[in-house]
């Protein structure tokens, strides 16, 4: 019996409802080891919003457990449609009842008794003790308990259901209900109900006779013939279905008020749980207020602290430090430097001979005093993106050397699909601890301010609590990182590469400006008469920036075929365009204009002017932590986009030159990725075809198209190209089909082909998803790991995206860790002869030199050597080399 009252409302959950609406609301969230949390996430944030809008004292969520009820016994194929609860759904049930036991709210199932009929009783006799009553469900059946004490709510879309609403939505009193659902029948529950009659009918049936059974005795008032004789055959079937849509409220249940009594949340168990769900926002709200990170830090003020500090590292033999700068790393102005040595402890130098009184000291002389311990390689450095430590030290004057551990890459390795690697969110995962983060410190957006014009103490406290995480991460990532198997990848690619991508942004490239101004007034004719060209196909002049107005060019005057439709209209993306560029010149001239308007902005003009004032050269930033599958990628500028087909793109490339008396050098790996396919298939005819040195592309042709070698034509070998890659990124008879303009049964049989010509081809890719499947994660040569949580996802377009990125990663990420590996070796060997090259550029699968033109010959045998030999495989690796006085040469 429920005992008491309560001045708040009880509110009663029906958590089965609203796990499946969580569920099929959030397509695909998972965590990074591949466990589903799209309906723990989803149920989570409703529950907290009840709990956020009606505060109450007394809360209980309801479930069903799974087993027959008395309506099983009464119909037995009651549920009987229903699908199976998704695996990836069944799993996350207890989770999410973790999570409500977290925040202290009941939990209540009983064996053998619906959920419906647990809170139909709860509700219906704590409303007969006086109590108001909440529920909270999306289940219109539950409109039936809905009485002057009783309400429904519908959460998710905001709606409220009392006695009036019950009305308006079925025409009758909320007790009438039933009556409507026996007579209509509920597909989700498999009640039958009268066939042939529908909600409309069935209100209209209750409201005139009241009752099916009242219906039922007096069926010969009932004016349509066919209703009748529906209602006559069917009449024990409409009064099972009514029973079976009566809720009970008569169940005997041993719960008191106090069993729902609100308790106070467990943040250290909910923060245990959102960590390992990765809720970011969640976390952030529930972890306990008493985990940030605190610490005494000092300023170095005179000569007797800084030399203290000096001997402090060298006895400590190892420093995490933090540094300031007004900019980026190639441009940036030292600010300051925080260095600490134990946990808690932490010295901030100032290097900003700008900041006001009291004076600190000299900055030269800081650096000065420094340069002794930054640049002994017996003394261990940690940081958080160390590269950009390094290249900020280097434009300093000093050389840095000792790169231990980068907290940033540490994370990456552990988990690179997480969406991004600051600090703060690292700290919080990883030791649970707050840090201030860089936008709370500067802000964000037009009231963002510079570290420049933050006071002293503030920067020191920032600095010191940075570089106190970071030695506090150093032990537990290092663990994670050697409990995963990552050691070697972490150890002996990813960090000795820091130094050599700092080395690579901090020389930088020549870039040819002049030229490129004689480009861009080029591009600038070239678009003037492509727009002239464009306006007079279209018959008038328009804005061809403005989508709306090119919208009303191509599909009200011109009246060319619609694509897809898009909130502002119809779309006139690439995709779009490309398909109308076959019946009209207006499209194609219009991809023309873009592709030269694009090359212009981003490259032709934007090029020189990042070219850093103080070394006349450009610098890019190498991004070592953003791509999943292990890739650099480089931004401001963007290196990897430039076109190398066309001839724009390849005078964009002519203007990175070598200085006078120096060449450029390109080394580019050929075919790397079907390569590594041919080793990880071990497939004997695809390695058959690398021994014999074929060309990869024409060999697929003409056993793809069953020709003699010689008979394959350059559009049989274009073909094959993109078989060949089609299948390395997991591509379909579908995606294939569009790609070469031909049917799919064509593509299939394309594919079908293929596989037979390569058998373990096939079975490797098949593999790879099993592993997927099984494990959540698939893996390089170098246990470079990706988790693909997706791949378990109900929804098929999201699990078919899964399965492409599942196939495709361990050759792409395979080849991008060969390259890496190789720029390591590169670089050590570089570093070991008096050579006087540079590694300055890399680009997909592509390093790009600098040297004096009398060491061409012994640095391209130093490079084919490394990047051939980088690992033994079962097909030879192949290297072209060129070079030339700018990069396009280097490529001919």
């Amino acid at each position: 019996m429920i005992t008491g009252t309560s001045e708040k409302p009880l509110i009663i959950v029906d958590g089965s409802n609203y796990v499946y609406r969580a569920y099929y609301a959030i397509a695909g969230l998972a965590n990074s080891r591949g466990f589903p949390t799209n309906a723990i996430y989803g149920f989570t944030n409703m529950l907290l919003k009840i709990l956020r809008q009606w505060e109450p004292d007394h809360i209980a969520v309801v479930f069903d457990l799974k087993g027959p009820t008395f309506r099983h016994d009464l119909f037995a194929e009651y549920k009987a449609t229903r699908r199976a609860t998704p695996d990836d759904l069944l799993i996350q049930i207890p989770r999410i009842k973790e999570v409500i036991r977290g925040l202290a709210v009941a939990v209540i199932e009983r064996q053998g008794i619906e959920a419906d009929d647990i809170i139909g009783s709860l509700a219906i006799r704590e409303a007969e003790k006086g109590s108001k009553i909440i529920i909270a469900s999306g289940d219109k059946d539950f409109m039936q308990l809905v009485s002057s004490r009783i309400i429904l709510v519908d959460s998710l879309h905001d709606k409220t259901y009392d006695q009036q609403a019950v009305r308006e939505r079925f025409g009758v009193e909320p007790d009438k209900v039933p009556e409507i659902l026996g007579l209509m029948g509920d597909q989700s529950d498999n009640i039958p109900g009268v066939p042939g009659i529908g909600p409309k009918t069935a209100q209209r049936l209750v409201q005139e006779f009241g009752s099916i059974a009242e219906l039922i005795r007096a069926v010969d008032k009932v004016r349509n013939p066919a209703q009748r004789k529906l209602i006559t055959q069917h009449a024990a079937q409409a009064m099972l279905s009514r029973d079976l849509a009566i809720i009970r409220t008569d169940m005997p249940l041993d719960v008191t008020l106090e069993d729902c009594r609100l308790g106070e949340s467990d943040r250290a168990a909910l923060t245990e749980l959102f960590k390992e769900f990765e809720f970011k926002a969640l976390l952030q709200e529930f972890q306990p207020k008493d985990l940030a990170l605190a610490g005494s830090y000092h300023l170095v003020a005179d000569v007797n602290d800084l030399r203290s500090l000096l001997a402090a590292i060298k006895e400590a033999g190892a420093l995490a430090l933090e540094i300031i700068a007004d900019g980026p790393p190639t441009r940036g102005r030292l600010l300051g430097m925080a260095i600490c040595l134990e946990p808690g402890g932490g010295r901030y130098l100032v290097l900003d001979d700008d900041q006001s009184p009291p004076r600190p000291l000299p900055s030269a002389f800081v650096l000065n005093e420094l340069c002794g311990v930054l640049s002994d390689d017996r003394i261990k450095k940690y940081g958080h993106d160390l590269k950009a430590a390094a290249t900020l030290l280097a434009a300093a004057g000093m050389k840095p050397a000792g790169l231990s551990f980068d907290s940033m890459v540490a994370a990456y390795i552990l988990n690179p699909t997480r969406r991004n690697f600051d600090l703060d969110d690292v700290a919080r995962d990883h030791l649970g601890l707050k840090v201030i983060s860089r936008r709370e410190l500067l802000g964000d957006g037009s009231r963002a301010t510079t570290f420049d014009r933050i006071d002293r103490d503030h920067l020191k406290s920032y600095a010191c609590e940075r570089a106190d995480a970071v030695l506090r991460l150093v032990p537990a990532l290092s663990a994670h990182i050697q409990e995963g198997g990552f050691g070697d990848l972490y150890n002996k690619m990813e960090m000795p590469l820091v130094m050599v991508l700092a080395k690579m942004e901090a020389r930088g490239v020549l870039l040819d400006s002049a030229a490129l101004c004689v480009m861009s007034q080029e591009l600038d004719r070239q678009m003037a008469l492509t727009e002239k060209k464009i306006h007079l196909l279209a018959g008038e002049r328009f804005n061809i920036n403005s989508p709306k107005q090119l919208q009303s060019i191509l599909f009200d005057k011109l009246k060319l075929a619609k694509g897809r439709k898009i909130k502002e209209g119809y779309s006139t993306n690439v995709e779009i365009l490309t398909q109308l560029a076959e019946n009209h010149e207006l499209p194609a001239e219009i991809l023309v204009w873009r592709s030269l308007a694009k090359l212009k902005s981003t490259y032709v003009d934007a090029l020189p002017q990042l070219i850093n004032p103080q070394t006349g050269r450009l610098h890019t930033s190498y991004n070592q932590t953003v791509t999943a599958t292990g890739r650099l990628s480089s931004s401001n500028p963007n290196l990897q986009n430039i076109p190398i087909r066309t001839e724009e793109g390849r005078r964009i490339r002519r203007a990175f030159v070598a200085p006078p008396n120096w060449i450029i050098l390109s080394a580019d790996y050929s075919q790397i990725e079907l390569r590594v396919l041919a080793h990880l298939s071990g497939d004997a005819n695809l390695i058959a075809n690398f021994a014999a040195g074929e060309d990869i592309h024409s060999r697929t042709a003409a056993d793809v198209f069953n020709v003699f070698p010689e008979l394959v034509s350059p559009e049989m070998r274009r073909q094959a190209k993109v078989i060949n890659f089609g299948i390395l990124y997991g591509m379909g008879a579908f995606s294939l089909s569009k790609e070469l303009g031909v049917s799919q049964k064509k593509a299939q049989d394309y594919i079908d082909g293929y596989f037979n010509r390569y058998p373990r081809v096939k079975g490797y890719l098949e593999g790879v998803l099993a592993q997927a499947r099984k494990q959540g994660y698939v893996s390089t040569i170098f246990n470079r790991r990706r988790y693909i949580p997706e791949i378990a996802s109900a929804n098929a377009s999201v699990r078919q995206f899964a399965e492409r990125t599942a196939i495709n990663t361990p050759i792409q990420g395979t080849a991008a860790d060969l390259i890496k590996m190789a720029m390591v070796n590169i670089a050590r060997r570089l570093d070991d002869s008096r050579l006087k090259a540079f590694m300055i550029m890399q680009v997909h699968d592509e390093l790009v030199f600098e040297a004096p033109r009398e060491e061409e010959k012994i640095l391209a045998d130093l490079v084919k050597t490394e990047m051939e030999g980088v690992l033994a495989l079962d097909v030879s690796l192949k290297v072209d080399i060129a070079a030339g006085k700018n990069w396009d040469e280097a490529h001919s």
